[in-house]
C-alpha cells in the first residue's frame, strides 16, 4: 500500500490521511540542522499496512536530502534505523 506523505514544517510533522484518519511522525528543532523525531502514531484501525513505516523512511530520507542530522527519540523511529543501516549517516552523532 503507498500512500501519500505531505511534511507540515510550520507543525513539524509528517502526516498521511489514510481513511479520513491522520498517522503521523512527529519532531522538534533540536539545534543547529539537527532533528529529534519524538513520535509515531497510527490509528489502531490502520496499523498493520506499513503506514508507519512509509511516514518515518519518508522523514529520514527527507531530513538526509536538507542536510539535517536527525535524534530518534521514537522507539519506532530507532527501530527503523536498526534495522536500515543505510540510515545511520543520518544519525546525530555519525
Amino acid at each position: 500500500m503507498s500512500i501519500e506523505i505531505q511534511h507540515d514544517e510550520a507543525a513539524k510533522k509528517y502526516y498521511a490521511v489514510v481513511d479520513g484518519q491522520e498517522s503521523v511522525c512527529e519532531y522538534g528543532v533540536a539545534g543547529d540542522k539537527t532533528l529529534n523525531f519524538w513520535h509515531t502514531y497510527v490509528p489502531p484501525a490502520l496499523r498493520g499496512r506499513g503506514i508507519a513505516e512509509q511516514l518515518v523512511h519518508q522523514a529520514l530520507e527527507d531530513a538526509r536530502d536538507r542536510g539535517y542530522k536527525v535524534i530518534p527519540s521514537c522507539w519506532y523511529v530507532r527501530l527503523y534505523v536498526d534495522r536500515h543501516p543505510q540510515l545511520q549517516d543520518v544519525l546525530a552523532g555519525k
